[in-house]
């Protein structure tokens, strides 16, 4: 029956583009306050209204609405950082509700309890909100806004993030990528410290082929198999959550498709591959792998315990994390394979990759034997999470476009790096990519910041609610954000230092306009 519901949920979502030509087909007209918000810069300049405060002033004054839509949005991250508290209330409600009820049958569930849970469920809490930004949205207008802005929003990536995750998350992509990092784990004899610098270089690195959710699913999940089964202590474990996400999101810059904030800029600032690998993968690299060894220094005698805890698996006397699995034949793998360049090949186009992952479906079926059972409930929930990000995210142009604009090279690096831990990273480089006249200088720090300040946050990019989802049964009640934030500062400075410090000379002509461009924004036009 879950499976059937699924599948209608994924036919539902195959027919929106389709709901959406027809609402346009009935002149469904653009939310005042979207149209307000593209006018906002040629009103400001008309009036010789200049600087951050004035701009926000006015746009508020404007209009108001968009001041209730951020305070909303305010809420809903302050939310996330007492998840863990109403969750600790949702245990005790139900342990009070059991004492309760004990030798009532039919009585062990307790409302109060499960309403406390689903408050405390962080990938649900952006899902929360968007009721009540609705019901705003309809106190200060009517249901025809309510419905064309909901009709706008591009839920694209959610529902990619949906299918890759699910992909990634079978049995034959997992054996796969666990193959290929054994063949660097080999060179320290699969022991959990080899492992673990396996995982945290090589996973990251891979999501600039397999898009980023994919990577961190991967490695999120080879993770929960190999060290944090060995259970590490919580700091060790805050700080490999912390490297992971920092590393999945200046990992997936080394191509021009993988990133969510490169994928944003790409074709409209003309970034190819060997650009992005030139420019910011070769620094992103050693970014990822000074603060992988610098961490790997500081936990080298916990990771020697661990080693202990693991268990001697091939009788040299030392500890290793040596299994012997059952194989999956060639042709289930690389049919899988062939899934996920699939769903990257057509990642902007839902109907497609949503159609060839129903397909999966039927060939997962085909082959259960070899398979283990297709769990869909994490990833739509990261998708929900993802989905309720969008819907608040669109709405947050009119306070982030006046920051973004009116910053100089390095202050706009740390503004968007900042930004990012309240906002999608890839909110910020959209919004970047909006505005007119920004000097290769500039682009460059927006979209390096965008990515520096991808790991502070679980908001910050849009693979690392997948992350949270799959490893947070092993923090307790859940994932504290300000240890995650403390967790991740070290590598998001080295991070940094690397994007801002290293020399570069190619960056003008990375960012270069084409002739007729170029010729379009000159003055003498």
């Amino acid at each position: 029956m879950k499976a059937l519901l699924f599948l209608i949920a994924f036919l539902f979502a195959l027919a929106m583009p389709d709901s959406a030509q027809a609402a346009a087909g009935h002149e469904m007209e653009t939310p005042e306050f979207v149209t307000m918000m593209a006018e906002f810069p040629a009103k400001e300049a008309a009036r010789g209204i200049e600087g951050i405060g004035a701009k926000l002033a006015f746009r508020a004054k404007e209009q108001p609405f968009l001041i209730v839509a951020t305070v909303i949005f305010v809420l809903a991250i302050l939310q996330t950082f007492v998840a863990i508290p109403i969750t600790k209330l949702a245990h005790k409600a139900q342990h009070e509700h059991e004492e309760r009820s004990s030798g009532q049958p039919g009585e062990t569930v307790s409302f109060k309890a499960t309403m406390l849970h689903f408050l405390g469920e962080v990938e649900a809490i952006f899902g929360i909100w968007v009721i009540v930004l609705l019901g705003a949205m309809l106190w200060f207008y009517d249901l025809g806004t309510v419905t064309s802005y909901m009709s706008g929003v591009n839920f694209t990536e959610p529902l990619f993030v949906v299918i890759i995750m699910a992909l990634a998350s079978t049995r034959p992509v997992l054996r796969f990528a666990e193959g290929c990092l054994r063949f660097f784990a080999r060179f320290g004899k699969e022991s959990p410290a080899a492992w673990w610098l396996s995982i945290m270089i090589i996973g990251p690195i891979l999501g600039s082929f397999i898009t980023e959710p994919g990577a961190m699913t991967i490695a999120a999940m080879l993770l929960a198999k190999k060290f944090y089964k060995l259970k590490p202590s919580p700091r060790f474990a805050y700080a490999t959550l912390g490297l992971l996400f920092v590393n999945v999101s200046v990992g997936g810059v080394l191509t021009n498709f993988a990133a969510p904030p490169v994928l944003m800029v790409a074709t409209k600032w003309g970034l190819t591959t060997m650009e992005m690998l030139m420019h910011y993968g070769d620094k992103a690299v050693v970014a990822i792998v000074i603060s992988t060894l610098l961490y790997f220094a500081f936990f080298r005698n916990e990771l020697a315990e661990m080693a202990l805890r693991a268990g001697d698996h091939d009788g040299d006397g030392k500890g290793d994390l040596i299994e012997k699995d059952s194989s999956v034949p060639l042709f289930v793998t690389l049919t899988h394979l062939g899934f996920m360049a699939f769903t990257v090949a057509f990642a902007h186009y839902p109907p497609l990759f949503i159609g060839g992952f129903l397909v999966f479906l039927a060939f997962s079926q085909a082959t259960a034997h070899h398979q283990s059972p297709v769990v869909l409930r994490g990833p739509i929930l990261v998708g929900f999470f993802l989905a309720g990000l969008v819907v608040h995210g669109g709405l947050q142009g009119w306070w982030l476009a006046p920051i973004i604009t009116s910053l100089s090279e390095w202050p706009l690096f740390i503004g968007a790096t900042i930004l990012t831990s309240f906002n999608d990273n890839a909110a910020i480089t959209f919004l970047a990519s909006q505005v007119d006249g920004l000097g290769p200088q500039l682009k460059y720090a927006v979209l390096a910041g965008a990515v520096t300040g991808g790991g502070l946050t679980v908001i910050a990019n849009a693979p690392n609610p997948a992350g949270q989802a799959l490893l947070s049964r092993f923090f307790g009640d859940g994932v504290s954000p300000a240890k995650l934030a403390t967790a991740a500062l070290v590598p998001t400075f080295i991070v940094a230092c690397c994007m801002m410090l290293l020399p570069d000379r190619g960056i003008d002509e990375m960012f270069a306009l084409p002739p007729q461009e170029a010729a379009a924004e000159s003055p003498a036009n």
